[in-house]
């Protein structure tokens, strides 16, 4: 029963916040991971990006947790590691119980492969990304969590291509929000800290105290992004908080 009742409040979140509707091909399997792994949109254990659905890290520990995990080793790969280049790899083992033998997963990162946002701190993403993928194996889940995606980003672009970019405006029909710096800086915060986007964009417009996000001022939106990194760096649970409170509202920044 609290199994169809946790599946029964994840279809109302996945509604409201993506927008799915009956038949959507994303629900079978948020049904599937609803009932066996106990997974709740609420607390951000899942995310729904890019048609696909991400475990987030604290959704993994909270598993292991539920399935009474006995404890997780990591130690860095030394022969793998390079700290004047800032490149680590590290090996997890979990333990789900105390004759099990461990379930070995490696996670790495460098610069190229992690947000500009977390460049110097590349030792702790590669320590998520190591225990993630060991708690994956170890209980299954079929699914990348979203802290493992940074090792697909596209590489930045160079100063050649960067100059060929003709001037944007600040404030236009074309929906920049505030311009291509800022709007990206927001793109990364959003992925940073696993954050939905539609209710940011709602929060935003709240906060700029605009009808829509496009007819805030580039200073109203440099002043937004900055309040949401201080926020989400020290008290991301509060700033989660502050986001449900717009789920159901109309989204203010189409």
């Amino acid at each position: 029963m609290r199994r169809n009742n946790l599946h029964r409040t994840n279809l109302r979140v996945a509604r409201s916040r993506w927008g799915f509707g009956r038949g959507h091909i994303a629900l079978p399997t948020l049904k599937m991971y609803s009932e066996e792994y106990r997974f709740s949109l609420s607390t951000g254990d899942l995310l729904f990006l890019g048609k696909n659905w991400y475990v987030t890290h604290a959704g993994l520990l909270r598993l292991s947790r539920r399935r009474h995990c006995c404890g997780i080793e990591v130690h860095a790969v030394a022969e793998l590691c390079d700290t004047s280049q800032r490149r680590y790899a590290f090996r997890a083992t979990v333990y789900t119980s105390s004759a099990c033998n461990g379930f070995v997963g490696y996670g790495d990162a460098d610069p190229s492969n992690v947000s500009p946002l977390v460049h110097g701190a590349e030792m702790r993403v590669v320590e998520t990304r190591a225990v993630n993928r060991a708690l994956r194996k170890a209980y299954g889940i079929g699914i990348c969590s979203v802290e493992e995606i940074g090792s697909f980003a596209e590489p930045a672009p160079s100063s050649r291509e960067s100059k060929k970019l003709p001037p944007q405006p600040v404030n236009g029909k074309n929906g920049n929000y505030g311009g291509p710096k800022v709007r990206d800086r927001l793109c990364q915060l959003i992925r940073q800290h696993q954050l939905d986007a539609n209710l940011v964009k709602s929060y935003a417009v709240d906060f700029c105290g605009t009808k829509t996000l496009r007819e805030a001022s580039r200073e109203q939106v440099e002043g937004f992004v900055t309040h949401l990194a201080d926020w989400a760096e020290k008290d991301r649970n509060a700033l989660l908080c502050q986001l449900n409170s717009y789920l159901g509202s109309k989204e203010g920044a189409a």
